[in-house]
C-alpha cells in the first residue's frame, strides 16, 4: 500500500485483498504474484501461504485471499483526493472474495467520496453478478475496468459494458497479442502497455496501432503506458514519437 504510486495512471494503491489464481495467459509473469513471494519470505504476515513453488521454482499462486483489516479505513485517513488503485495484489471479484469482503470494501469507497476509485478485474462475470446478488450501490467516485491480454478475452468487454459504473476503462496490458477490431462503445479510457521484467513477451506496434484506431474511431482516451521488456525504462513510453497519458479527471462522471 503506498499513497506515492510508481503505477503511471494513479497516484496511490490500497491493497485490503491480497492473493489471486492466474486465470489467463496475461497472468503468466504477474508481478504481484512475484512480489508476494518476496513479501511473504521478507515475513509480512499478510502474504503467508499466497504462493508456492512450482516445479521450475516460480511463485504461483495458491487461490488463497487474506483480508486485512487493519488497512481496510486507510483511505479515510487520507485527507487529499487522490486517484486510488484497489488491490494492486489481488482481484476484488476473485472466486475466494467473499460477499461480505467485497462489501466491507465498497463501503468504504462510498465513505471516502473526496477520492476516486480503480477498479481492474479479470473476473468481469463474477463483477457483474456481485454487484447485482449484493445490490452494490452506484458510486460516482469508481471507475470500473477489465484487463485485456490479446483476442481470447476481448468478450470481457462485452461484460464490462452491461455493468453499472460512472466510468468504464480497460487495460490492455500486458498486450502479448493482437485484439482485433476492437469495440469501444461505453468505454471511456484505454491503457495500453508491453510485460515488462524476467521473460516478458514483445508487444507488436501494429497490435497497438489497431488499439489507437479503435480509441480513435470511439472516442476513447489514450494512455500508452510504456514497450516493456526486461528492461522497460530503456524501451521507455514513446509511441509515435510522443507520450500519450489522456485519462479521464477524478471528477468525470459519466450517466449509466
Amino acid at each position: 500500500m503506498a499513497q506515492n504510486s510508481a503505477i503511471e495512471w494513479t497516484n496511490a494503491t490500497w491493497n485490503p485483498l491480497a492473493g489471486c489464481t492466474c486465470v489467463s495467459e496475461g497472468c503468466r509473469n504477474c508481478y504481484a504474484m512475484a512480489l508476494a513471494a518476496r513479501l511473504e519470505a521478507m515475513g509480512q504476515e499478510k502474504y503467508t501461504g499466497l504462493t508456492c513453488k512450482n516445479v521450475t521454482g516460480k511463485a504461483m499462486w495458491t487461490g488463497r485471499i487474506h483480508f486485512d483489516a487493519s488497512c481496510l479505513e486507510k483511505p479515510l485517513e487520507w485527507k487529499a483526493p487522490q486517484l486510488i488503485f484497489v488491490n494492486s495484489m489481488s482481484d476484488l471479484f476473485h472466486e475466494n472474495a467473499t460477499d461480505d469482503m467485497v462489501r466491507a470494501i465498497w463501503y468504504v469507497m462510498r465513505r471516502a467520496h473526496w477520492h476516486t476509485f480503480q477498479v481492474l478485474t479479470k473476473r468481469p462475470e463474477r463483477m457483474l453478478d456481485m454487484i447485482t446478488k449484493l445490490e452494490l450501490p452506484l458510486l460516482p467516485n469508481l471507475w470500473l475496468g477489465v484487463s485485456v491480454e490479446n483476442k481470447a478475452v476481448v468478450k470481457r468487454i462485452d461484460v464490462l459494458r452491461k455493468t453499472p459504473a460512472a466510468l468504464r476503462f480497460i487495460s490492455f496490458e500486458p498486450l502479448i497479442g493482437a485484439v482485433g477490431k476492437v469495440n469501444l462503445a461505453g468505454i471511456s479510457w484505454a491503457i495500453v502497455g508491453g510485460e515488462s521484467g524476467p521473460g516478458a513477451r514483445p508487444m507488436k506496434e501494429e497490435w497497438v496501432d489497431e488499439i489507437h484506431a479503435a480509441c480513435t474511431r470511439y472516442k476513447t482516451l489514450f494512455f500508452f503506458k510504456q514497450w516493456g521488456g526486461v528492461q522497460k525504462k530503456k524501451a521507455g513510453r514513446l509511441y509515435k514519437d510522443q507520450e500519450w497519458n489522456d485519462m479521464p479527471s477524478p471528477d468525470y462522471q459519466k450517466s449509466v
